[in-house]
C-alpha cells in the first residue's frame, strides 16, 4: 500500500468552494477538478448536499473536520474524509482515505516551504492537531464503550441466570398453590354443607346468638372456599394450564340461568337484579359453560357487592356483530380513573370499598379476564367515581 501522503488531495479554493488550485493530488481526482468547478461536485450524487453543509460549516466557524464524504473513485463510491478551513480570503480543503491519512498529508504539506503552500501552513497544522486529538478521543471512547458493553453482557449473563431461578421458584409457587387450594378444598366443602344444614335445621330451636355463630361458620366457609378456589384457578393460569372444556350452548339460556342463582343473593341485599336482552334469542357459543358462569358469577357478585341496599344492577345480553357482549351495571361509588389499571390483574386492590364491609382477595377479575381472553373474547369496564360502573365482556359467536 502506498504512504499515507498517497492517500489525499489537498487544494485551495475561492469563498464560494469553485476550485482554484489543486496543491497536490494522489488520487487522481485532477481531471474531475478544473479550475472553477465547485468542489461539492466531487461528492457522490447523494451526499452533494452534505458537501454543502461541509462548506457552510467552514464559513460559520472558520473550520471543518472529521465529516465523511462518499465520493466516486476507481468506480468504487468510497467514504473519504474530508478536512479544511479559511485562511487569507480562500477555502483550504484536504480529502484523504483515512484520518490518518488526512493528518499525514497535512503534516507534509507543513514541510514544503514555497510561496505556494506557504498561505496553507499555519490551517493544515490546525487540521492535523485536532485530527490527532480526535484519535485519541476515539481510542479513548472505544475503550470505554468496551469496557461498559463487557459490563452488559456479564449483566446480562447474570439477569439470565435470575430468571432461570425465578421461573423455577414460580413453578414451585403454583405447585404449592395447587397442592394447597386442592387439599384445603374438600373440608372446606364440608364445614360449608354441615354449616347449612345447621342453619337450616337448628336456627329455630336455638338462641339467636348461637344461630348467628352457625350463619358466621357459614358465611366464613364459603368466604374461604371462594378463595381457595380462586387460588387454585391462579395456579393453572400462571402454570400455563387453564383447561377449557368447550361445547356448545345457548347463552342467552346461561345467562338467564345464572341471574335466577344470583337473585338470592340479591333479595338477601334488597337490590333488584334485572336482565335484559333484545334480539339475542338465537345467541349460540362453542364455549366452556361453568367457566363462563365463573366469568358471570364474579361481575355481578361484585356488583351487588358494592351497590347499596335498594339500588339496582342491571344484567344486559346483546349481539354485536359477531360476537355477544354481556355488561353488568352497578350503582355503586365508581372507581377513580387512576385506578382502573389495577383491574383484571393478580393481587390487585383498588381503594373503592364495598358497601356491606366485604373483603376482596383481587383475584377475581384477573381470572374472568383470562377466563374470556382463552376463548378469544374481551373484558373490560366503563366507569365514573360517584356514578357506578359497567363491567362488560364479548365471546365470539359460533355462527356470526
Amino acid at each position: 500500500m502506498s504512504g499515507l501522503h498517497d492517500q489525499g488531495i489537498a487544494l485551495i479554493c475561492d469563498l464560494q468552494g469553485r476550485v482554484r488550485e489543486i496543491i497536490r493530488d494522489n488520487l487522481n481526482l485532477g481531471p474531475r477538478l478544473s479550475p472553477g468547478t465547485p468542489i461539492a461536485q466531487l461528492a457522490d450524487v447523494g451526499n452533494q448536499e452534505k458537501a454543502g453543509h461541509f462548506l457552510e460549516v467552514i464559513h460559520a466557524t472558520g473550520a471543518a473536520l472529521g465529516w465523511e464524504i462518499n465520493v466516486l473513485l476507481e468506480d468504487t463510491l468510497i467514504p473519504l474524509h474530508w478536512g479544511g478551513g479559511v485562511n487569507d480570503g480562500r477555502l483550504v480543503i484536504v480529502i484523504a482515505r483515512t484520518r490518518t491519512a488526512l493528518a499525514g498529508l497535512t503534516e507534509e504539506l507543513m514541510r514544503i516551504n514555497n510561496e505556494q503552500t506557504n498561505a496553507f501552513r499555519s490551517l493544515a497544522k490546525e487540521i492535523a492537531r485536532l485530527v490527532h486529538s480526535q484519535g485519541e478521543r476515539d481510542a479513548r471512547l472505544l475503550e470505554e464503550l468496551t469496557q461498559l458493553n463487557n459490563e452488559l453482557a456479564a449483566l446480562q449473563r447474570e439477569l439470565a441466570k435470575k430468571n432461570v431461578e425465578l421461573e423455577r421458584l414460580n413453578q414451585l409457587k403454583n405447585q404449592f398453590l395447587g397442592i394447597a387450594a386442592h387439599d384445603l378444598r374438600s373440608p372446606l366443602g364440608v364445614i360449608q354443607i354441615y354449616s347449612q344444614f345447621l342453619e337450616a335445621e337448628l336456627s329455630p330451636a336455638v338462641s339467636e346468638e348461637h344461630a348467628q355463630f352457625i350463619a358466621t361458620i357459614r358465611h366464613t366457609s364459603e368466604s374461604l372456599l371462594r378463595l381457595v378456589e380462586n387460588l387454585l384457578d391462579v395456579s393453572q393460569i400462571e402454570a400455563g394450564k387453564l383447561e377449557l372444556h368447550r361445547q356448545p350452548l345457548d347463552f342467552r339460556a346461561l345467562v338467564e340461568q345464572n341471574l335466577a342463582l344470583n337473585r338470592v343473593l340479591a333479595a338477601k341485599k334488597q337490590i333488584s337484579l334485572t336482565f335484559d336482552a333484545p334480539d339475542s334469542h338465537s345467541l349460540t357459543l362453542e364455549a366452556d359453560g361453568p367457566k363462563v358462569e365463573q366469568v358471570l358469577n364474579n361481575l355481578i357478585g361484585n356488583a351487588l357487592k358494592f351497590s347499596p341496599p335498594s339500588a339496582g344492577v342491571e344484567v344486559r345480553l346483546v349481539r354485536e356483530d359477531d360476537r355477544a357482549v354481556v355488561s353488568v351495571r352497578d350503582q355503586g361509588p365508581g372507581i377513580p380513573a387512576e385506578e382502573v389499571g389495577k383491574l383484571f390483574r393478580f393481587f390487585q386492590k383498588t381503594s373503592v370499598r364495598s358497601a356491606g364491609g366485604e373483603r376482596s382477595s383481587g383475584l377475581g377479575l384477573a381470572i374472568a379476564r383470562k377466563i374470556v381472553e382463552g376463548h378469544g373474547g374481551a373484558i373490560w369496564v366503563e366507569t365514573e367515581p360517584g356514578r357506578g360502573s359497567t363491567f362488560l365482556f364479548a365471546l365470539p359467536l359460533t355462527n356470526p
